[in-house]
């Protein structure tokens, strides 16, 4: 039985907002896609109904964390759906290597991850898809790395079908800020309005972010590194940010360009993979 259980980041090789709703939320469309690098969790079945998270992570209560929530989610739907009441209980360690507000779904990573394996550990039963919808609950990118697939995400980013985009490789660097993503959204100088395409339109077309000019306006520590970026490569914004990527054919390539870095930059170079390494290892595939 598998005790360790990859939590990928995710990057939005494209982000366009297409309109607000009555209800706040803005319509995206995005594309999603998963590096082969992540957090790592460790989880063990208890004989009892306690969920304990045993790296806590600073500045973020149990009741907040998407970890704990996740569990207790997933026990709550369980216990109330099933004949039987075996323990449903688990200790939970993560090694946490995503920053946190860096745009790479990390908090959504790590629920999606929990409800997978606690779903196999506890033998609850449940398909990806109904898994999916406990997720959305739990965040509107918890779907996406429940289904383990790279997506096109309509919507709020909850319509999703898949896609395959080029499996490059990627120099994820962070400034060292973290940006809530209620300031991006809340900026008067957002742009609401590109208009839906066509996912065939959206892949022929040069990749950009909408949320990337307020980010860059607002932090500028994200503006110096997106200016030493695009010295290199291609680049730009994931989700609202902070963190940002330059896309390269090759990991020697980008390598190379972190070697150059700046002291203050802080990063690393991971593949794009549109299977994510969640479901490779569920599947029994390598790693390679």
């Amino acid at each position: 039985m598998i005790r360790q259980w990859p939590s990928p980041a995710k990057l939005n090789l494209f982000l366009y907002i297409t309109g607000r709703r009555a209800d706040g939320y803005h319509q995206l469309q995005t594309l999603f896609q998963f590096l082969d690098y992540g957090d790592t969790l460790t989880i063990e079945p208890r004989q009892d109904d306690s969920i304990h998270l045993l790296t806590p992570i600073a500045g973020v209560p149990d009741e907040q964390n998407l970890i704990v929530r996740a569990a207790r989610l997933l026990q709550h739907y369980c216990t109330a759906h099933a004949i039987d009441t075996p323990p449903r209980g688990a200790d939970i360690r993560i090694e946490k290597r995503l920053p946190m507000g860096g745009g790479l779904g990390g908090g959504s990573s790590n629920a999606a991850t929990v409800l997978i394996a606690l779903n196999e550990l506890w033998q609850c039963g449940l398909s990806d898809e109904q898994l999916a919808a406990l997720g959305l609950a739990l965040g509107a990118d918890v779907p996406v790395f429940v289904r383990g697939h790279a997506a096109f995400a309509e919507g709020i980013g909850d319509q999703l079908q898949p896609a395959d985009p080029a499996e490059k490789w990627y120099l994820v660097a962070h400034p060292g800020v973290s940006i809530p993503t209620p300031v991006i959204f809340a900026d008067p100088e957002l742009k609401r309005n590109t208009p839906v395409r066509p996912l065939n339109a959206l892949l022929q077309a040069p990749y950009a972010n909408d949320c990337e000019p307020i980010a860059r306006k607002r932090f500028r520590e994200v503006e110096q590194l997106l200016s030493w970026l695009l010295q290199y490569a291609p680049s730009r914004l994931t989700g609202t940010g902070a963190c940002v990527f330059a896309e390269f054919d090759s990991e020697p390539a980008a390598l190379q360009v972190l070697n150059k870095a700046p002291a203050w930059v802080r990063g690393f170079v991971a593949r794009g993979v549109n299977v994510s390494p969640l479901h490779r290892i569920r599947s029994g595939q390598s790693e390679s």
